[in-house]
C-alpha cells in the first residue's frame, strides 16, 4: 500500500537507518516507507554541534520556511514563512543566539537559510536543543529536501522533493519525527 494515511494528520514518523549506509535512512509515515538521508556522522545519543550527526529520539516538527515560487508549503498545515535573502540560522555556541533564527549579515557563525541548492526551499525546524538550550549540542537540526543521490547531511533529515510533497498536507504541529537505531 502507498498511502501516507487514513488520518488527515500523522502523529508519528519513524526514521531508522538503512542496513549498512548510516548516513540514509528509511522514513516510515503511516504505510509509507521512503528512503532520507540523514547526517553524515549516522545517528547519535550524544549530539555535539559540529559532529555531523543525526541526533536519537524524538523531534516535534515547530514550523518551516520555503522558498516562494518553488511551491509545496501551500499545501502543509504547518506553519510556514517565505525565507528571505537575510534569513539565517546561529551555529556558535558562545553565541547569545544559538541555535535561534538570525538575519544576516551576522557577526558569529550562521546557516543561511536562502540557498542556491534548493535544500531549504523547504525547511522545517524540529525542536532538537530548542527549550531548553544548551551550548554546543547541536543546532539548527531541519527537515529538508535531499541532495542527488541522498548525499548526507550536517545531521539533518532530508528528503527528495516529490516525497516531501507527499507529506507536507499530513504533518503540523502535532507530528513528531523519531529517530531510532
Amino acid at each position: 500500500m502507498n498511502r501516507v494515511a487514513e488520518s488527515r494528520t500523522l502523529r508519528l514518523i519513524n526514521v531508522r537507518p538503512r542496513p549498512g549506509n548510516p548516513a540514509q535512512g528509511l522514513l516510515v509515515a503511516g504505510n509509507l516507507v521512503l528512503r532520507c538521508a540523514l547526517g553524515k556522522g549516522g545517528i547519535s545519543a550524544f549530539k555535539r554541534e559540529g559532529d555531523g550527526a543525526t541526533p536519537l529520539g524524538p523531534m516535534r516538527l515547530l514550523y518551516g520556511w520555503h522558498r516562494q515560487r518553488r511551491g509545496l508549503a501551500a499545501f502543509s498545515p504547518l506553519p510556514f514563512h517565505a525565507v528571505r535573502r537575510d534569513d539565517g540560522w546561529c551555529d556558535a555556541p558562545d553565541d547569545r543566539n544559538y541555535n535561534r533564527p538570525v538575519h544576516a549579515p551576522y557577526r558569529a557563525s550562521h546557516e543561511n537559510l536562502w540557498r542556491k541548492d534548493g535544500l531549504y526551499d523547504i525547511c522545517i525546524v524540529l525542536d532538537w536543543n530548542i527549550r531548553p538550550r544548551k551550548r554546543g549540542c547541536g543546532s539548527a537540526i531541519f527537515f529538508h529536501l535531499a541532495r542527488p543521490g541522498y548525499l548526507p547531511t550536517e545531521g539533518c533529515i532530508a528528503l527528495k522533493r516529490g516525497d516531501m510533497a507527499r507529506l507536507l498536507p499530513h504533518i503540523d504541529q502535532r507530528t513528531v519525527i523519531r529517530v531510532l537505531r
